[in-house]
């Protein structure tokens, strides 16, 4: 991808996805995900309705009329995007890929913490951790994570979330909103996502394709494996083929959801054609 056709297609995403995070998801974030505490703002004369618990005596007896404190939520927070590049984000039989998806709700999400003067940073991960961008502010910053999304090209295929999911705890020191986006297509991360959920507001964001949950009857299919490259014929015509696919799936979704919810994780599931807006609006007002 050339720096033209990158750029273009870096605006027509912040095009996009700013819009719904400055008409629809600033707000719904805001009250979802709250700051630190309040600190104290300033002081101003009594109004009816404010609380009387908020009576700054001082300042009352020095101007000999009611004043109260005015206390603002103290945000100053921290989103960690965590995204799977592995090679099975590559896939997809709609009009777009997984990946393309993933992206799309990164930088929705990305948006809608700077809308809130929110730091965003994002770790891209396969079996390793492939990039690394430490949490900022601002716009500029925010475009070179979407220009990342895009362009990256990892250098392995395979999917460890554990992996990923320590790296975290390593770097951060501080609670963050983080936000794992990928197929989920791996297990064996229970323990390392209760030790991350333990410390950091943890969602999980499953972005599938109808395909995977039952493959087709084709008949002989040579098929290749998205994150190993090995090949293989396949007969789709089988029954006991298909249904062990479909199981497979499903235990994979499973583990996906146990997991998280058990340990205190958010939760959201989206193929690749439905809307994620809806879905994430939804999680939102859930939450907030």
């Amino acid at each position: 991808m050339d720096t033209k056709e990158l750029l273009k297609k870096v605006r027509k995403i912040e095009i996009k996805t700013r819009r719904l995070s400055d008409h629809i998801f600033g707000g719904e974030y805001h009250s979802t995900f709250k700051g630190r505490g309040m600190t104290f703002s300033e002081v101003r004369q009594y109004q009816f309705g404010d609380d009387v618990r908020n009576i700054d005596w001082n300042v009352t007896a020095r101007y000999n009329e009611p004043y109260v404190k005015v206390f603002e939520e103290e945000r100053e927070l921290t989103m960690m995007l965590m995204v799977d590049v592995s090679g099975s984000e590559f896939f997809g039989t709609t009009n777009q890929f997984k990946k393309e998806i993933i992206t799309e709700i990164s930088a929705t999400l990305a948006f809608s913490a700077m809308q809130n003067n929110d730091k965003v940073g994002l770790v891209l991960f396969s079996d390793e951790v492939e990039l690394y961008i430490p949490p900022k502010k601002g716009k500029s910053h925010v475009l070179r994570i979407i220009r990342e999304l895009l362009e990256f090209k990892p250098k392995s295929n395979k999917t460890n979330i554990a992996e990923a999911l320590k790296y975290l705890t390593n770097v951060m020191k501080k609670k963050a909103i983080v936000f794992v986006l990928s197929d989920f297509i791996d297990d064996d991360y229970k323990k390392t996502l209760k030790i991350t959920g333990n410390k950091h507001d943890v969602t999980g964001i499953r972005v599938y394709d109808e395909r995977e949950e039952n493959i087709p009857n084709l008949g002989m299919v040579q098929m290749q494996d998205a994150e190993t490259g090995t090949l293989q014929l396949i007969n789709t015509q089988s029954k006991k083929v298909r249904m062990a696919y479909g199981e497979h799936h499903r235990q994979m979704v499973n583990y996906f959801q146990e997991t998280f919810s058990k340990s205190g994780c958010g939760v959201i599931s989206c193929r690749v054609d439905e809307s994620y807006v809806k879905k994430l609006l939804g999680y939102f007002k859930r939450r907030g």
